[in-house]
């Protein structure tokens, strides 16, 4: 039962209890919450918790006007853009009012703010305004002055809207199936190459964002992460100098995939450096900052900072916005706990959400396209908990299904590291788990696969603890003893 709070506890209104309800039981269905602010859950209260809940919403949605959009650990274009928003907003009322004096002082400045800014739409818009107000005036000079403009910023934006098309496309391609981000590695190239000429045509700040990120894209997907930090440190020292607009750099994204490369170029020690230095400019609120601690945690399991990622996960759990985070984001969340928990030593006693995650993970079924780029990492811990268990059928029955799964969705070139590690874990059965004799065998495999880079992310399984250290845990688990049959 979803705990809910008291109705006959405090005087406020239907408005504020409702909402305190909603705090304290998010996940609280329709009835449940009539039944808490209004005593009972009949008809007439559900269509009044209608009415009330239409209320609320538009009461929250007023207050989105007092939201503080100056704390540099947000978007930083954004107070910017809204500056622009709240000026073009005033100018409308002005307008319609016929005050054509204090429109015209008020558009001045938001198209000055947005040329700035580098907010071609809105310089498009202000300039259309001033022009219309310059007819209505009858001020044939400035009509003409501010004609130009329009006119020049209606091109530019035309080229932004251009460009901002063509990365839309690819990022769009880039979130889809492994085989359309393979697709998309061939038709890359003429697509920055037509970026780069939209660029050299409007040489904004949106028309470059488009072509940095994209460029970044291509690098990503081939692999070729020590060519994303240089391509991110470059941008950096371009913001020092002045060289990109202040007001638009998203030095967020920056810090992002720059450690994703230090991540993925297997520098962990030295990601891990900068992300604790990086993760200031991230509010504890934003999606971006969940983002970033995944990815700050995986460089902490990669450097073998496992207490450090036991840290992690407990900040991340605390933080009051983790809850609202996707099932997809939570149950990679859980994933990440599993692994840390088991690379640590165990706790006297275990909590139950700690005993609930792990016996879901036991249960994840060998393939599952939700779970892309985790399979092999749900199949390997599963391995590792039966083989810490010392349980055989269930050991051979994850060694079997890592087999079939190898076989049926790891066949690509690009494959060869998960391959390799999956090789190896076959040794051990081979070799009737015998660490000696298993470590022996596997050398050639084990050199071969340190000396494989990972590949790009258009093929990537994610290794949340590189296979080289697996294969070290798994050898430790076989000298502790091997798996028996249970009887």
């Amino acid at each position: 039962m979803v705990p809910l709070l008291d109705v006959n506890k405090g005087r406020g209104s239907k408005e504020q209890l409702f909402v305190a309800t909603i705090k304290e039981a998010p996940e609280a269905t329709q009835l449940q919450l009539a039944k808490a602010v209004y005593g009972k859950a009949t008809p007439a209260n559900l269509q009044a918790l209608q009415k009330l809940q239409s209320r609320v919403r538009v009461k929250l949605l007023n207050q989105l006007y007092f939201l503080d959009h100056t704390d540099p650990r947000h978007l930083i274009s954004r107070r910017y853009e809204l500056e622009c928003l709240d000026l073009l907003h005033k100018v409308s009322v002005l307008y319609a009012e016929r005050d054509f004096r204090l429109a015209e002082r008020l558009l001045l400045r938001c198209l000055r703010q947005a040329e700035e800014g580098e907010f071609t739409q809105y310089v498009v818009l202000a300039a259309r305004m001033l022009r219309n107000l310059y007819v209505e005036r009858r001020q044939p000079i400035l009509y003409k002055k501010i004609s130009k403009v329009l006119q020049k910023a209606q091109q530019q934006l035309a080229w932004e809207d251009e460009a901002e098309q063509v990365q839309a496309d690819t990022q769009l391609v880039g979130n889809n199936t492994v085989a359309a981000r393979r697709m998309l590695l061939t038709t890359l190239p003429g697509q920055i190459a037509q970026l780069e000429t939209l660029h050299r045509r409007a040489h904004s700040f949106t028309s470059y964002n488009m072509l940095y990120r994209v460029r970044m894209l291509y690098e990503e997907l081939q692999g070729q992460f020590v060519a994303m930090i240089r391509i991110a440190a470059a941008a950096a020292r371009d913001l020092q100098a002045g060289k990109l607009n202040a007001r638009r750099f998203d030095l967020r994204y920056n810090h992002f995939v720059t450690i994703y490369a230090y991540l993925r170029s297997r520098q962990p020690v030295r990601g891990l450096q900068l992300a604790e230095e990086y993760i200031r400019d991230f509010h504890p609120s934003s999606s971006n900052w969940f983002y970033f601690q995944e990815h700050h945690l995986l460089l902490a399991l990669h450097a073998g900072r496992y207490e450090l990622a036991q840290q992690l996960l407990d900040t991340v759990a605390k933080n009051s916005a983790f809850v609202g985070q996707r099932e997809a984001a939570l149950q990679r969340w859980d994933l990440y706990r599993s692994y840390t928990n088991f690379v640590l030593p165990a706790p006297r006693v275990q909590s139950a959400r700690q005993r609930q995650v792990a016996q879901q993970m036991l249960l994840l079924p060998e393939y599952s396209r939700d779970k892309r780029g985790h399979n092999v990492a749900i199949l390997v811990l599963q391995l590792l908990y039966f083989l810490r268990e010392r349980n055989l059928e269930p050991v051979l029955l994850r060694l079997e299904r890592l087999r079939k799964y190898q076989q049926r969705h790891l066949t690509e070139a690009s494959t060869l590291r998960s391959r390799l590690f999956l090789r190896l874990l076959q040794v051990i059965v081979e070799k009737n788990f015998d660490p000696k004799k298993a470590a022996e065998r596997g050398q050639g495999l084990f050199q071969q696969l340190r000396d494989t880079p990972p590949p790009g992310e258009a093929f990537a399984e994610v290794e949340i603890i590189p296979y080289e250290n697996l294969w070290g845990i798994v050898l430790e688990l076989l000298r502790e003893g091997p798996p028996v049959a249970v009887a």
